[in-house]
């Protein structure tokens, strides 16, 4: 089961309120606010998009950039010996440690099938 949208670089994980009979979300990794819901399956994909539409739009009238989801730079704890290795696993392999780090991931997500990846 996939609980992901994705429309125009933003997502949402799709989620159920037996409460209140509905389907709601909100647009990810964004600082404002935009959610959305309906109480039809059929009708949760055009939500969110209305959502996404109606953010960007706002934004336009406001004359202000959207918020854009994951501008590429996250910071990571790891410990310091872990940090030690992986400097010189890059430095052998001639790369900078972003570089290694962006690798590992990369490697890490092509060896998972599962992981969904986003819509040009």
């Amino acid at each position: 089961m996939n609980n992901i949208l994705e429309y125009k670089g933003y997502y949402t994980k799709v989620e159920y309120s037996a409460q209140d009979g509905v389907l709601f979300g909100k647009i990810e990794g964004i600082k404002d606010l935009v959610n959305f819901e309906c109480g039809r399956l059929d009708d949760v994909e055009q939500e969110f998009r209305r959502a996404v539409d109606d953010y960007l739009a706002f934004c336009a009238d406001l004359g202000e950039a959207p918020d854009k989801p994951y501008k590429g730079v996250f910071n990571v704890r790891i410990s310091p010996e872990l940090h030690r290795r992986a400097v010189m696993a890059a430095d052998k392999r001639g790369e900078t440690l972003n570089a290694f780090v962006a690798n590992a991931i990369q490697g890490a997500l092509a060896e998972n099938p599962t992981v969904h990846q986003p819509r040009p």
